[in-house]
Formats: structure tokens, C-alpha cells, sequence
């Protein structure tokens, strides 16, 4: 029965109805002991001796986002008044990543003691003039079923045991199907709350609880809108995922994630610029030459301080795609868009090109260009100049002065058809790619970037299995030899030594020094990034090898080989629901994509989920049948799920194991298997044949069993490894 105005409860003297709390009535009230305001929330029923244990143990919480417990009574609750209103959306993307944070805080607090809210809403969280405060821990978990010995259907909380508790709107799916939960199931809820935040609606509705509770259970939320940043879209959607294990496994890496996304809006306020590729409006087919005009604006664009540019690769994905320049802005990562035409007749060109804000979709800047064809790449520096007039940047040096080298255009056009072919890392496409760099630099040998990715292009052949390491490194150093001496400076050419005086030389200390000269460059391209990262990895210095790719994706978000490269990174750094988000994202971005499949296989492994480690198998195979590892890897799920005589068929495509790259198709056979001294013998002839990708594989979870075993020495001494990369290259990844 409603208390009236005056009643007392102990020493607390009810004034007000404050509303209806998760276990009763709430009250605004006064402690006539120490005469200051309360809250007061009153149950129907008597509290036990249980409660009044777990309500300490809420009551020790002391954090500036939680609302404070100060007494017990026999049926009633004695907190904090807090003057507030409830938190309600839709919200400025900054000032929900600023109340998320501190939500996250809270939670982290309570979660380190052991707490599971399992009631988080937008009605128990109070937005105050000094933040947030987290309140109603009326039905909260104080520690585990494990930690208690009981029963686990029947979790410790502060109502009864055994039944469904919290809002049926923002329950977790372990909540809504009376399974147990733990701090994961704050993270969705949590994420449910962050949606609510950005959007103003639920992300689950119904028109009853059963219908909610379904939803939340079988389906997915709509889609955010793209004015949400991409880091915060991807922040949300990893927090609404079914299994606990696909979620972020704390408050404090969604808090990291947070920061994060609110360090990526503010360098939004950067300034930004992705060049499209341009269309090409001449009768013949020169859309090589309007692709080179674009990519050579993009390099003068590259050398301005201060001005952040969208690498070819990232933004020529566009290409002929009818799509809003504020999607294709957002996609990038920018505020700014340069799109523009070319139409040539004889030797006569014409150029228009505009500056589009993606805020908006105004134009900013426009002009047309008319030249001869002697003066194009005097017209790409006057394009360039422009636009960083139109967005008041200061060029640091004149264009004329920055560019170094001027290229045969045919030879310009023959390099960015072989980045075309070679970046599809196919059996089919890499020989196409060859073929157009050896044309490159026959028909400008001068060209410095063209001996350069000649170089790349060897390099990847020995670590894709495509030729052996012993016949490839040596035309890859040749190749990026020649373009060092053409310029010593030049930053893609040093990594790309940098990888082989490392993983074929086994030369630590020379590739160091090789790679610290190329991150010294200006400007630092994400290729260089990129490689880097890779060494990085390479040699245990996991944290630093995602930072280096990270970087890399900053400017070309888009690129496959980049993100391939981080959910790689990520999983060997022992962030495995990180590595399983980004193969999804990879997936979403590019379906055919097998290195995403082959990544998920492992992690569904590592998570005793066989079936559909089998399934992901499966796919990888069928999109790269020609790649050992992804052939040993079906082979080793097939056998784990029993179906042996399905495994020996598949394994035979290895053949010996005498032919290149097979080795490391054994190698990972063995290890998901658990076979370890076959995995060791495999590894010394991987070795043996200078297998490029052998040492980044080994980083991966799967072999730890090796590089735990009294193997693992010998080994790590063939590749000549530093003793400090020997002992601690693998800890990171050891701790799961």
C-alpha cells in the first residue's frame, strides 16, 4: 500500500512518490540522523538474510557514475538522491560516446566486485549536471553460481532465484532464454542502451514481452543510419551479438573501444580528402589516363601536412558506382571529395573537377582545365594547389618542388593495371600482374615505383606458395635493389628489403634498421604501414603490429589485403572476439574473401564449436583450393569431427608434403590436431625452404602447444630469432 507523506521507516521520514522502482515504490525521503535527502525503494515482502549479504556487498561500491546504497531495512532500500532525469535519445554522436563512457565505468566498477547489473536501461540511468549515475541494482548478480556452489540455473541475485529477471526489452539472450549470465550480458544490454542513445527507438519492439524476448532471441536489430560513425556502428553491433563469446569480454575493452571511436570522431575534424577516380569522356579508351590523373593528384595531395588522404585503392572502389557523395564520404573516412572528368582529343586535354563537402554535398571548389597534353603533370600540381587553397591549408612546399620523378605514362598506366591484377592474390591474377610490371619497367627503367612493386610482387609470391622462396627472393631484391638505387629514399622499396632481410636472411638487426629508415619517410604511405606491421608481428611485438595496421587502414579503409593482415594480428595478440568481428566485417565488405573464413574456422575451433568450424573450412576451400594452409585446415576439422576418410582425401593435395609451401600446410594440419612433433618436423623443413608466411602462422593460437614443447628452442634458433622475440614473441597470445 502507497506510503502517504510523513510516514516513517526506521529513522527516515517519507516525503514524496518519487515512481515505481524494479521491487516496489520509490520515495523521496529525509535521514532525520543526519538530516540529509534519500531515496527510499519499499518492497511488499521481507527481505532475507541472503539479500541483506548480497545489498553489502552492492553497498561497497563507491563510484562517481553509481547511484550509492547507504541501508538496509526489513523490506526497503535506502540510496542516494540524485536530482536527474532518465536518459533519453536520440543523442549527438559526442554526447553519447560521452555518457557511454561513463556507463561503462560504472559497469567496470561493479563488474570487478563481481556484480552483474542485469536490469541496464535508459530508465535506471539519470543524466544529472555532473553525469551520469547507474541506479537499481534491485535485481543484480553478486557473483557466480560457480563461485557459490549452487546450482547454475539458479544465480545469486537480489530477487528469487531461478526466474527470468530484468526489463524484457533490454535483456540479453542468455537473460531472455533463463540461462546464466555474467558480465557479458551487461555489454548487450549495454549496447542496446547505446542504440536507444543514438537512434531514440528501441532496437527490439513488440507488442508483448514474449514478442520482444523472440526478437531479441532470433533476430537482428535496423540497421544504424550512416550519419552513426562506422567505429561507433561496429561498436553497437559487437555488443548485440547472440553468443556472449562474439561480444566485447568487459566493460574496460568496450570502454577501449569508446575511446577508440571518440579519437576517430575527433580527427574528423582533420582535414580530409578522398580523390574519386575520374571519368573518362573521350572517345577512346583512356581511362588510364584519367585513373593516372587521379592517382598522381592524390600523390601531390599526399605531401601536404596536415591533410589527410585516401589511398587509390580504398577510394577507386567506387568506381562506377551511382552512390550519395556523403555515403561514399562516410565509407572513407572524410570530409571532402574530389570527383571530376577528363576528355582528350589529340593533343588537347580537358579537366573538370569539383570539391564536394560531404557534410552537406556542396560544392566547395570547381574549375575546368584546358591544356595541352605536355603540361598534365604541371596540371595535376595546379589542381592539387587548389584544392588546398579551397580548404586553407598550407602547402609546406611547392608541388613542382616535391614531385621527384616524372613517368612514361604508358609505363604509369602498365603499374596500375598490375596493382589491379595483383591485388586479387589469385592464381589467375598473378601472372597478369607480372606481366604488366615487367612491361612498367621495360618501357620507363628510371621508374623507381615501378621496380618497386615488381619487387612486392615476387615477394607475395613466396608467401602465397605461388613459387619457392629460394627462386622468387632473389628476383624480388634484384627488383627493389634497382629501385633504391634509382632513389634510396624511396619508403615501399625499403620495407620490401626490409621483408626479405628478415624472413628469408633471418637478418633482425639489418631489417630494423631497414624499416625505422622507411617509418622515418614523408610522407609514410599505408604500404608502409602495412609491411611494417607485418614485421612487427613477425618478431612478438603484437600491440605495435595492430597499431601499424591500423595506421594503414586509416587511409585506405577499404583495402582486403590490410584487413586480412589485421583480423590476423588481432587473433595472434589474443584478442579473438576482435579477430572474429574484423573477418566479418572483411566478409561484409568482400564475400569471396577465403583468409576471413580460414580465420573464423580457427576461432570456432578454439570454441569447441566443430561444425561450423568445418563450415567456414569449407568455404575457404572452396574460394582458395590452391592454398596449403586453408587445404590442411578442412583437412584438420574433418578429422576432428571423425570423418577421417573425408580428411586423408582432402590432405592429399599436399601431396608429400616436397613441394613449396606444403611444409606449411602440414605444419598447420598438425597443430589443430595436436600432433606436435610432427608439426616441429613439418616447421624445420618450412624452415629449411624460407616459407615467408611460417613465422606469422606460428603466432596464431593453434600453436601454442609448439611453442610451449621443448621444440620450440631449436626452431626459434634456425630463424636466427633475438633472444628476446624467442621468449616473449608469444606471451600475448598465450594468455587466453
Amino acid at each position: 500500500m502507497p506510503l502517504a507523506a510523513g510516514a516513517r521507516l526506521g529513522p527516515y521520514e517519507i516525503l514524496a512518490p518519487i515512481g515505481a522502482g524494479g521491487m516496489g515504490e520509490v520515495y523521496k525521503a529525509r535521514d532525520t540522523r543526519l538530516d540529509r535527502m534519500v531515496a527510499v525503494k519499499v518492497s511488499n515482502e521481507q527481505f532475507s538474510g541472503r539479500f541483506e549479504r548480497e545489498a553489502r556487498a552492492v553497498a561497497a561500491l563507491n563510484h562517481s557514475n553509481i547511484c550509492q546504497l547507504y541501508d538496509v531495512g526489513p523490506n526497503y532500500l535506502v540510496m542516494e538522491y540524485i536530482e536527474g532525469t532518465p536518459l533519453k535519445g536520440p543523442l549527438p554522436i559526442d554526447r553519447a560516446l560521452k555518457y557511454a563512457s561513463q556507463i561503462c565505468d560504472a559497469l567496470d566498477a561493479a563488474h570487478k566486485k563481481g556484480i552483474t547489473h542485469r536490469d541496464l536501461k535508459p530508465a535506471n540511468i539519470l543524466v544529472t549536471a555532473n553525469g551520469l549515475k547507474l541506479l537499481d541494482f534491485g535485481v543484480a548478480q553478486v557473483g557466480t553460481a560457480a563461485q557459490s556452489g549452487e546450482d547454475c540455473t539458479q544465480p545469486l541475485s537480489l530477487t528469487q532465484a531461478g526466474t527470468i529477471v530484468g526489463t524484457a526489452a533490454y535483456m540479453s539472450p542468455e537473460q531472455a532464454d533463463a540461462k546464466p549470465v555474467d558480465a557479458r550480458s551487461d555489454v548487450f544490454s549495454f549496447g542496446l542502451v547505446l542504440y536507444e542513445m543514438l537512434t531514440g527507438r528501441r532496437a527490439f519492439q513488440g507488442d508483448s514481452a514474449i514478442a520482444i524476448l523472440a526478437a531479441i532471441l532470433n533476430q537482428e536489430p535496423a540497421p544504424l543510419g550512416v550519419e552513426v560513425p562506422p567505429e561507433v556502428r561496429d561498436i553497437v553491433t559487437r555488443c548485440l551479438r547472440k553468443s556472449r563469446a562474439d561480444r566485447f569480454q568487459s566493460a574496460l575493452e568496450l570502454r577501449a573501444a569508446l575511446e577508440s571511436a571518440s579519437a576517430a570522431k575527433a580527427r574528423e575534424a582533420q582535414p580530409s580528402i578522398a580523390v574519386l577516380p575520374f571519368v573518362n569522356m573521350s572517345r577512346e579508351n583512356d581511362e588510364y589516363f584519367s585513373d593516372g590523373l587521379a592517382e598522381e593528384i592524390i600523390n601531390v595531395l599526399a605531401q601536404i601536412p596536415g591533410l589527410k588522404v585516401i589511398a587509390r585503392t580504398s577510394a577507386f572502389a567506387f568506381r562506377g558506382k551511382e552512390q550519395d557523395i556523403r555515403k561514399t564520404a562516410q565509407a572513407l573516412g572524410v570530409r571532402n571529395i574530389l570527383e571530376g572528368s577528363v576528355r582528350r582529343a589529340e593533343n588537347r586535354i580537358r579537366v573538370t573537377a569539383q570539391l564536394i563537402s560531404s557534410a552537406d554535398g556542396s560544392h566547395l571548389w570547381s574549375a575546368r582545365y584546358d591544356r595541352e597534353m605536355a603540361d598534365v603533370f604541371a596540371l595535376q600540381d595546379e589542381i592539387a594547389a587548389a584544392i588546398a587553397a579551397a580548404l586553407r591549408i598550407k602547402l609546406a612546399v611547392p608541388p613542382a618542388a616535391v614531385r621527384q620523378y616524372t613517368p612514361n605514362l604508358a609505363s604509369y598506366d602498365a603499374l596500375l593495371r598490375a596493382w589491379h591484377h595483383h591485388s586479387k592474390y589469385t592464381p589467375e591474377s598473378m601472372p597478369r600482374a607480372r606481366q604488366c610490371l615487367e612491361q612498367a619497367t621495360a618501357l620507363d627503367p628510371g621508374y623507381a615505383p615501378a621496380h618497386s612493386a615488381l619487387g612486392s610482387y615476387f615477394i607475395s609470391l613466396a608467401v602465397l606458395g605461388m613459387m619457392p622462396a629460394h627462386e622468387a627472393t632473389p628476383l624480388a631484391r634484384a627488383a627493389l635493389q634497382k629501385a633504391l638505387y634509382i632513389d634510396p629514399t624511396l619508403p615501399e622499396a625499403l620495407v620490401g628489403l626490409g621483408w626479405i632481410v628478415a624472413l628469408y636472411d633471418y637478418n633482425w638487426k639489418e631489417a630494423d634498421r631497414l624499416f625505422r629508415l622507411a617509418i622515418a619517410s614523408h610522407p609514410v604511405t599505408p604500404k608502409v604501414h602495412w609491411y611494417s606491421g607485418h614485421y612487427l608481428f613477425s618478431i612478438g611485438r603484437s600491440k605495435e603490429a595492430v597499431e601499424e595496421i591500423e595506421r594503414a587502414l586509416e587511409r585506405d579503409p577499404l583495402n582486403v589485403a590490410y584487413r586480412r593482415s589485421l583480423a590476423c594480428c588481432l587473433l595472434g595478440a589474443g584478442r579473438e572476439a576482435d579477430a572474429a568481428e574484423e573477418s566479418r566485417r572483411i566478409l561484409e565488405l568482400y564475400e569471396s574473401e577465403y583468409w576471413a573464413y580460414f580465420l573464423l574456422s580457427i576461432i570456432h575451433a578454439r570454441r569447441g564449436e566443430l561444425e561450423e568450424a568445418v563450415q567456414t573450412a569449407r568455404k575457404a576451400y572452396s574460394l582458395a583450393p590452391w592454398y596449403s594452409v586453408v587445404v590442411a585446415t578442412l583437412a584438420a576439422m574433418l578429422m576432428r569431427t571423425g570423418d577421417a576418410s573425408a580428411a586423408r582425401t582432402i590432405l592429399q593435395k599436399l601431396g608429400d608434403g616436397q613441394a613449396y609451401g606444403a611444409p606449411l600446410g602440414l605444419v598447420t594440419y598438425y597443430l589443430l590436431c595436436s600432433e606436435i612433433d610432427s608439426a616441429a618436423d613439418w616447421a624445420e623443413k618450412a624452415i629449411e625452404q624460407r616459407d615467408q608466411a611460417l613465422l606469422s602462422l606460428l603466432r596464431l593460437p593453434y600453436a601454442k602447444e609448439l611453442r610451449e614443447s621443448a621444440r620450440w628452442p631449436a626452431l626459434a634458433k634456425m630463424m636466427n630469432l633475438p633472444d628476446q622475440a624467442a621468449r616473449l614473441s608469444f606471451r600475448s597470445c598465450d594468455t587466453q
